[in-house]
């Protein structure tokens, strides 16, 4: 029922972020098959949430047979991904070139960390060098200490994932008006770079330091910050607007005269400290029972179990059980074509049959 039902996507076996783009288009009701290497389904049946919704296909591309059946299902196919290293798409024989000549209006996208060209196309590399290469690693942590990795959700499937699924998305529709295909080139240091605009902004606006843990929304201030409860868990703060920042004093009975310089560089590490006193005085139950669903701008600070138990989450059903894992339900909600889960995670190779007699009949 997803909005992109009716749009067939092979997806290039792989790890992390890929998956996940395929789990996305899946959820939007994309019909995808999952290439992957010949191996017994039995043997190979696991909970992998970025696998859901989708069919597995096992070929064997060092095989000129495997290839030609790969080939064959291009034809058919709206889109193609892959995250290889560049050339070795190519090296297998199924290069944009090749693929393309087969199927002119085909999609191809390629996401790698460092982009198709460039002096590091070919080294290898994480997330977590992706982002340092863009500033977004130097960004985050504490003002005197070290970079923080914040997972791999800035490299792999902000700048990554999430880049690749909008260029498929953009050429499909390009492609209902000229009838062609495109090759989309989706580097993590492209997308992380894109992440950080808004701080090129801030700081040519010069109300934006490069040091880490100096600024208003990298726990620079009191304001806008984490701080420890009674019993040792956490609670966060993001109360920048002048309105906002009154009914947080107000609520805290803290003077508003007193602490008037909101956006004093020179008092935010005084202010911080009375706040961090403050806040030691009261539970995380405590402080959500005071300033939950207030403008305060306020929320818990959940661990990823904890939130799924949250009113909030369980209200909008914002996880939900398959194969037996808790796990996030589609984003984003659509009002008519109803985005669903079509199905749980397949074994690799679990519908090769199927697969090639839906497609290749």
């Amino acid at each position: 029922m997803g909005p992109l039902k009716g749009i067939k996507i092979i997806e290039m076996g792989g790890l992390g972020p890929g998956p996940f783009a395929g789990m996305m288009l899946a959820d939007m009701g994309a019909e995808i098959i999952l290439v992957e290497r010949k191996t017994d389904p039995r043997k190979n049946r696991f909970p992998d949430c970025n696998r859901r919704g989708k069919r597995s296909i096992a070929l064997n591309l060092k095989d000129p047979k495997g290839i030609e059946t790969l080939l064959q299902l291009v034809e058919k196919a709206d889109v193609l991904f892959e995250g290889f290293r560049p050339g070795v798409m190519e090296r297998l024989g199924i290069g944009p070139e090749v693929c393309m000549a087969r199927n002119p209006k085909l999609i191809y996208g390629r996401m790698t960390g460092w982009g198709q060209t460039g002096p590091l196309a070919h080294a290898a590399g994480h997330d977590i060098n992706y982002i340092s290469l863009t500033g977004a690693l130097g960004a985050i942590g504490p003002k005197n200490g070290k970079p923080v990795p914040p997972l791999n959700l800035v490299g792999d499937y902000g700048g990554g994932a999430m880049f690749l699924v909008t260029g498929i998305l953009a050429a499909l529709l390009e492609s209902q008006k000229s009838g062609k295909g495109q090759v989309i080139d989706v580097a993590m240091t492209d997308g992380s770079a894109v992440l950080m605009s808004i701080f090129n902004s801030l700081h040519a606006m010069g109300i934006w330091k490069p040091s880490r843990g100096s600024n208003w929304l990298d726990s620079g201030t009191h304001y806008y910050d984490t701080y420890q409860t009674k019993d040792g868990k956490y609670i966060s703060i993001g109360s920048i607007e002048p309105q906002f920042y009154q009914l947080l004093l107000e609520t805290l009975g803290l003077d508003a005269k007193e602490f008037a310089a909101q956006n004093n560089p020179k008092k935010w590490e005084e202010y911080k400290a009375k706040f961090e006193a403050i806040f030691k005085t009261k539970t995380r139950n405590e402080w959500c029972d005071i300033m939950e669903g207030t403008d305060i701008c306020f929320a818990p600070v959940l661990d990823f179990l904890e939130a799924q138990q949250h009113p909030h989450n369980v209200e909008r059903k914002t996880y939900i059980k398959i194969d037996n894992i808790v796990q996030p339900a589609p984003a984003p909600r659509f009002s008519r074509t109803i985005s669903e889960i079509q199905s749980g995670s397949p074994a690799a190779g679990e519908h090769t049959e199927e697969i090639l007699k839906d497609w290749l009949r």
